[in-house]
């Protein structure tokens, strides 16, 4: 029998592991734990009969059984450090294992009551990198949502009139805020919300995690930036696209072209076995053969300066980076592919998909045209 068990408490917001591990979501810190072969949850009224139809736990233990416990025990008002005392003498828990972001105090307070704990270091599931086929699908269904986003947007810099230096949506100057909205709303519809979705134009998509507010102008280089997590499945959609309402410079033209070959490259890379530098490189190929220089500057990075891409699916970014890891991609991780460029006074221009790790072509997740002068 054993008697060290894996020990969660968290909500499923703040703890991906626990999410993935439990299966279901869980807005207030719970206890969750693997002892032997069973996956355990202890929940309180409020979510004990959701659980034992959502969650993937083997067995739901109602909480207030454990208060009762703890209360026989002597402890008139338990807290969660005394539940998790209860449980370890109802189940013969002799010691705890423990992810890093494990909540100090508690783990004090547990070290007090002088029960052991030992902290993991590194992935708690290393498997998570892993997407099974269903995954792959919710993957799937967040950058469908994030296309949805997409056309949203396109249409609505497409319906808008240039006056001098000013878009005019329906009679008034159009802003990012206004376009996220029209994002955010197309994205719930599709069962998905982007609430961090980009919309920088000219200077601020130098930034490249600058959200963009305020008027967007004609002639510039527009950044939007979609990353949905879907309400029914917990996992992420991420794509970005760049746009120009107008008439774009042949520099502007270049600048696009030359981050669209970057992206092709890279992805092309993508490989099971392959270095994730080795893709991260082919993107710094391209740059450098046509001549854009990366620097870094008193007031910020130009040029190429973030990453290739990053590992996708309950988390926004994840196992694996493409970058400068050199750590071999594996079948079945599934992984954006960005590259992008940013020179303020000229702006910046980033395009993203998303792709699953096969032994040849990688597989693709996400889909939109990449249609970005708008007349």
């Amino acid at each position: 029998m054993p008697k060290t068990a894996l020990l969660f408490f968290d909500d499923t917001h703040h703890s991906i592991d626990l999410r993935y591990f439990c299966g279901f979501e869980v807005h207030d810190p719970f206890i969750a734990l693997r002892f032997g072969r069973k996956i355990i949850g202890v929940l309180n009224a409020l979510e004990y009969g959701r659980a034992l139809k959502e969650s993937s736990f083997d067995e739901v233990i109602p909480l207030e059984e454990i208060t009762t416990a703890a209360q026989k025990a002597g402890i008139d008002a338990p807290g969660p450090a005394d539940h998790i005392a209860a449980l370890a003498r109802r189940l013969k828990i002799k010691s705890f294992e423990v992810p890093e972001d494990f909540p100090s105090h508690l783990l004090l307070r547990l070290v007090d009551m002088y029960i052991d704990l030992q902290v993991i270091e590194g992935a708690i599931f290393p498997e998570r990198e892993i997407k099974s086929d269903a995954e792959a699908k919710a993957i799937r269904d967040g950058n469908r949502c994030a296309s949805a986003g997409f056309s949203a947007a396109e249409a609505m810099l497409r319906a808008a009139t240039i006056k001098g230096r000013r878009l005019v949506y329906e009679g008034k100057t159009l802003t990012s805020e206004c376009v996220r909205t029209a994002i955010q709303t197309a994205c719930i519809a599709t069962g998905g919300f982007p609430a961090d979705a980009i919309v920088a134009g000219g200077d601020q998509g130098c930034d490249p995690h600058c959200r963009g507010s305020g008027s967007l102008r004609p002639h510039d280089l527009i950044i939007i930036d979609i990353s949905p997590r879907m309400f029914s499945s917990g996992y992420w959609g991420d794509m970005t696209r760049t746009y120009l309402r107008g008439q774009a410079s042949d520099v502007q033209r270049d600048l696009v072209s030359a981050v669209s070959q970057a992206q092709k490259a890279a992805l092309k890379a993508v490989k099971a076995g392959v270095f994730a530098d080795a893709v991260h490189s082919e993107s710094n190929r391209i740059f450098d053969e046509l001549g854009y220089q990366t620097k870094r500057t008193t007031t910020g990075a130009v040029g190429f300066f973030h990453g290739t891409g990053h590992g996708l699916g309950l988390a926004i970014h994840e196992a694996p980076r493409i970058g400068s890891v050199h750590r071999r991609l594996r079948k079945g991780a599934v992984v954006t592919v960005e590259p992008g460029l940013y020179y303020p006074g000229l702006g910046g221009c980033r395009i993203e998909d998303v792709a699953q790790v096969t032994d040849g072509r990688p597989k693709m997740l996400s889909r939109h045209n990449y249609d970005w002068e708008l007349q």
